[in-house]
């Protein structure tokens, strides 16, 4: 199996890990050796993806989790520790986007972002850190958006929840960084995914063409290029870099 960076073969959880980046990034750590959770509250999606990698000669498992649900989120880290092992890898793609003008946010559309995006992030780290700081070597990378980086029109509870996921990267990166854990944050922005696709059909985003106009590389990226920016700061080579804000962007934002 191709494994261009590291052959370490440890244990890798990505949360929304069944579609969209999530999904490009099970599939490269799997390629890349490590077993690995796929975590998604898509049960039938997380474990047709882990039965489609397995047959491709992975350990792969495939779980219904809701992030938000910090029993549920315990409970399939128990389940990964005793069929796959202590988890050393821990990627957090699960998140929902919000569209509508400040005023018209509902308190409970607003809890329901947060929830998801930073809440839902806070239980999963606090699930994998233990068997981390067990075996002085972990590596989490959360994924934010550039919404967090220049805010976003129509969508402030979602930039929010995403600006706190940043400052939440920084702050265990300083916390752990003695344990042997790098914590990590990878904001995309002009990637293709189905998140963008309901939000273009709903309205709230231009077509294609005019999102890659605004992209100084010239056109959208994909899953696969936040996924070798994921795996390449869950490597032994990149031990180094903790705290650290990776845009994957085209260059939308410098």
């Amino acid at each position: 199996m191709p494994n261009e960076i590291d052959a370490t073969g440890r244990v890798a959880v990505v949360t929304g890990g069944a579609s969209g980046m999530g999904e490009a990034t099970s599939r490269e750590l799997v390629r890349r050796g490590n077993r690995l959770a796929v975590l998604d509250i898509n049960g039938p999606a997380a474990q047709q993806l882990a039965a489609q990698l397995r047959g491709s000669g992975g350990q792969v498992l495939g779980i219904e989790v809701d992030v938000t649900d910090r029993a549920a989120v315990d409970e399939a880290f128990v389940r990964i520790r005793n069929e796959l092992g202590p988890p050393g890898i821990l990627v957090t793609s699960a998140g929902v986007f919000g569209y509508a003008p400040f005023t018209a946010i509902t308190s409970a559309e607003w809890a329901r972002v947060l929830d998801v995006n930073l809440t839902g992030t806070f239980h999963c780290c606090q699930a994998a850190l233990p068997d981390m700081i067990a075996h002085r070597w972990g590596r989490i990378v959360m994924i934010s958006s550039s919404s967090a980086q220049r805010g976003s029109p129509f969508a402030a509870h979602y930039a929010a929840s995403k600006g706190a996921v940043i400052t939440l990267t920084k702050s265990l990166a300083r916390e752990y960084a003695p344990h042997g854990i790098t914590v990590n944050n990878i904001p995309p922005s002009g990637i293709e995914t189905p998140m963008q696709h309901q939000s273009q059909a709903a309205g709230f985003l231009p077509p294609n063409e005019q999102i890659a106009a605004n992209i100084p590389m010239g056109h959208l990226g994909t899953g696969a290029d936040i996924a070798a920016a994921v795996a390449f700061l869950c490597s032994d080579e990149a031990g180094f870099i903790t705290g650290q804000v990776l845009g994957v962007n085209g260059g939308a934002v410098l």
